[in-house]
């Protein structure tokens, strides 16, 4: 069914007005309208792959067509180009975003939005979608590339390609911007582009140089660090020596591509941010066809919004342009040209409204609604709960459940969904496992895989099939309690197996506590165990604690870890399963809101320690679990922990640029975006924290309890009179700690940045 390879293929469902329609919203030329006019639709063939396994997948427009990004060159975008990403969770949900580069062509933007539209098609509809611009990305966008974006200059017109190479001789300057999301923009090779309040990146191929500006602050040098290491990971694998340059103590091999160092400009302000109090203002209106051409009526001119404003038979608008956001939603009967159609209305309606072409546009099915939307209305429910919406409808996919009343609950429960989608490799991976002793790697006896422990570090070879290709996937595990010299052998001996493979694996660096979910999945069903200090070497053993407590959590795609946190009951947490070892007893401890899979976990965890074991349930503790642990402590036992309804949402409150910023962190937050020089607000919608870093300035501490309640009050769901919790770092009470997972009381006892440096 495949017709020629290069096409971007049009007709289905736009019908005869195809050329017209088309050329109305994307503003093609005439060349590239003459070659989509040319092209039938069928599924593209790049979308044969689209959507099959959790995670993300990258396409860049071509000559009119999608060719996939290298995985290890993920979060590299040319400001010329435009490209398509699809990231699919292991429900399956979907999420489209086409990027525009600010330099990219009219014709590839019109592209991207065509393929969006075919893709969104090819997927039943059901994806959320969105249209990102260089610069101004999306936090869901950006929370897919944790350790920053960085634009290259060029792109595809000019010959530049994504190519994986462990390229010698590259030479380019490097801009880092942003203390939650991260971005590095390529910049002219020149003393004049840098400034003494940010950090730059030399990347000379083989060496990359971190330079840091005299006003540049702890927590931006970290985040600096995490970008050059992931170049050095990931686009060279690893072979590549980072070396880190302060402000007037730049080593000759600097002024030979640079010059002579000429004087650096001051720090620079960011950009103006609009005044918070406007960001919540929106309107809500109505799309119709009905005349055959696309008109809006306004449904309520300011928000928050009543859910049931919203009829299953329409599409609407959520405009929130004085914000840069416009939503459309899209109501499962409404017509099927509406429906195809709404990306390109939000385009229309941003240029009737003369906003700005930075705008961000969010295209939502009924019940895959973002948090972002659903705070504009004072009454959402979600899902099971009876109001709203009365279809039912499955995770991520809109389609009608056969009878069975929709129950969020279920989800956790249900074994159907979660073997359909569980993110288990299918068997034909092989790991292998070797730890680090000695500078040497000595292989882990594979009765014992999965089990890591926090005073060694391991190398994990994974190989897979990809078509008739092997491929590769080196993870490099460094356990929190492990040697500097033990560190360093890790670095060494990732290189020299990579060698061995003649270069062709990717490297992934891991820290303890940070597993990515492929990583935690490679144990054929069975949970990752972390131990948190020891080793698994013969009787290297360190005595274990006699009392021993395991948080099982399973992670957003569904693949289970159990970690092991300070024996104490302040530590459990009703949303989870834990194991307690003593001595003379082992207790499985299943709080309200865990699910069946960490059941399953928490009973292999029990046969790996040895022992019967009882099962406790939350509310009904037998004395004498109260008294192994330690005695009855607060814990965690927020509900809106257990029906994850309104996700908890973390932000920085910073005044680094002059004034005071709020911004919010992408992406799924841990404990170590809590930056110790910035007041955090984390808010867990039925209470608001705000967390006192210990290097904060006065004006952020001073000025913080007055964001959080201007923060609650301009909500823009009407939430009023919050409690509003002020914690310092260091002396976290449960009911902040148990939004992390596996908090760890003792990482700032030694400097992160101390921390990472020892990763150079």
């Amino acid at each position: 069914m495949d017709t020629k390879p290069h096409s971007l293929q049009l007709n289905r469902g736009f019908g005869k007005e195809r050329p017209h329609f088309i050329c109305h919203f994307f503003s093609c030329t005439d060349s590239s309208l003459h070659l989509l006019q040319s092209l039938t639709m069928v599924s593209h063939k790049e979308f044969e792959t689209a959507g099959k396994a959790p995670g993300l997948q990258i396409w860049r427009i071509e000559n009119m067509d999608l060719k996939p990004v290298p995985k290890n060159l993920y979060g590299n975008f040319y400001t010329g180009d435009a490209y398509l990403l699809l990231y699919t969770t292991t429900a399956p949900s979907y999420y489209i975003h086409m990027w525009m580069g600010n330099e990219c062509s009219q014709d590839e933007s019109g592209a991207a939005a065509i393929f969006s539209t075919q893709l969104d098609d090819f997927l039943g509809g059901g994806p959320v979608q969105f249209r990102e611009v260089q610069n101004n990305e999306s936090l869901t966008f950006l929370g897919y590339f944790k350790s920053g974006i960085k634009y290259k200059q060029g792109g595809v017109a000019s010959g530049f390609h994504h190519v994986l190479t462990n390229d010698v001789d590259v030479k380019r300057l490097l801009h880092i911007k942003g203390r939650r999301a991260i971005r590095a923009t390529e910049v002219e090779m020149s003393w004049s582009s840098f400034n003494k309040g940010d950090c730059f990146i030399v990347d000379l191929g083989k060496e990359i140089y971190q330079w840091c500006g005299s006003d540049c602050n702890r927590f931006e040098r970290l985040k600096a660090s995490q970008l050059a290491i992931d170049i050095r990971d990931n686009e060279r694998n690893g072979r590549a020596k980072l070396i880190m340059v302060e402000d007037g103590a730049e080593p000759d091999a600097l002024t030979k591509v640079l010059g002579p160092k000429s004087s650096i400009t001051p720090a620079t302000p960011d950009d103006e941010e609009v005044e918070t109090s406007n960001k919540k203002k929106a309107a809500l209106y109505m799309i119709s066809d009905a005349s055959g051409s696309m008109k809006t009526s306004v449904v309520a001119q300011t928000s928050p919004f009543k859910q049931e404003m919203l009829s299953l038979d329409e599409c609407y608008i959520l405009d929130n342009g004085i914000d840069k956001n416009v939503f459309v939603w899209k109501g499962p009967n409404a017509n099927t040209s509406e429906r195809k159609a709404s990306m390109k209305a939000a385009e229309q309606f941003i240029k009737e409204k003369n906003y700005s072409s930075k705008t961000q546009i969010q295209v939502l099915p009924a019940g895959g609604e973002t948090t972002l939307f659903k705070q504009f209305f004072s009454n959402w429910k979600d899902k099971d709960q009876t109001t709203g919406p009365t279809k039912a409808y499955t995770i991520g996919k809109i389609a009608h459940v056969e009878q069975i009343p929709f129950d969020a609950s279920s989800l956790h429960n249900n074994k159907a969904m979660a073997a359909q989608h569980n993110m288990v490799d299918d068997g034909s991976g092989k790991v292998q496992i070797w730890r680090v002793e000695g500078g040497d790697r000595v292989p882990v006896d594979p009765s014992t895989y999965g089990q890591f422990f926090g005073g060694d570090c391991y190398l994990i070879l994974y190989s897979y099939k990809q078509g008739s290709r092997e491929q590769h996937i080196i993870y490099t595990w460094q356990g929190l309690k492990s040697t500097q010299d033990e560190l360093a052998a890790s670095a060494f001996l990732t290189v020299q197996l990579d060698d061995s493979m003649g270069g062709a694996p990717v490297q992934v660096r891991v820290t303890q506590g940070q597993e990515p979910p492929h990583l935690m999945s490679l144990f054929k069903g069975k949970p990752m165990i972390i131990h948190s200090g020891g080793t698994s070497r013969k009787d290297g053993q360190t005595k274990t604690g006699s009392m021993r407590l395991f948080h099982i959590r399973q992670s957003s795609s569904r693949a289970t870890r159990a970690v092991e946190v300070e024996p104490s009951a302040s530590n459990l947490n009703t949303n989870d399963i834990f194991v307690l070892k003593s001595p003379d007893c082992v207790f499985v401890w299943k709080g309200a809101g865990a699910s069946e899979e960490e059941m399953v976990a928490a009973k292999y965890v029990v046969s790996v320690l040895g022992g019967q074991s009882t099962d406790v349930a939350e509310g009904k503790e037998p004395a004498g679990f109260w008294s192994a642990v330690g005695g009855k402590k607060e814990y965690q036992t927020s509900p809106t922990l257990r029906n994850m309804v309104k996700p908890p949402r973390l932000f920085g409150c910073s005044n680094k640029t002059g004034r005071l910023v709020v911004e919010e962190v992408p992406g799924d937050f841990t404990q170590s975006d809590l930056a110790t020089d910035d007041v955090m607000l984390l808010d867990t919608w039925d209470q608001i924290f705000l967390w006192i870093g210990k290097e904060a300035n006065e004006v952020e501490k001073t000025e913080s309890p007055k964001i959080a309640k201007d923060y609650v009050e301009s909500d823009p769901s009407g939430r009023r009179g919050l409690p509003i919790t002020t914690i310092k770092q260091g002396a976290e009470p449960p009911t902040f700690t148990g939004w992390f997972q596996a908090w760890d009381q003792h990482m700032w006892d030694t400097d992160p940045l101390e921390r990472i440096r020892a990763r150079f």
